[in-house]
């Protein structure tokens, strides 16, 4: 982000999001979808786990979360590191 962009939109803690008037659009938006986010996310991992089960006989339901949260994570971080780099 060029220099005169961070002066004009500070780095703002979303997880302590202002509640009322003092709210900015972008909060008041991200207070509606919030938990329609976070379900979305929870979709996508109950997804991926009904297929590991399907396709292996004896799946490691523990070891699976961990994969397939860790493989989550990665693809979080490098969509946040494409967006970043704009």
């Amino acid at each position: 982000m060029p220099g005169n962009l961070k002066q004009k939109f500070p780095k703002r803690d979303f997880n302590k999001i202002n509640q009322g008037e003092n709210m900015t659009p972008l909060e008041k938006e991200l207070a509606k979808m919030k938990e329609s986010i976070k379900k979305e996310m929870r979709l996508i991992y109950k997804a991926n786990m009904h297929i590991f089960d399907w396709d292996l006989p004896e799946n490691d339901e523990k070891a699976s979360a961990k994969a397939i949260l860790q493989t989550m994570q990665e693809a979080l971080d490098e969509l946040k590191a494409e967006i970043l780099e704009k």
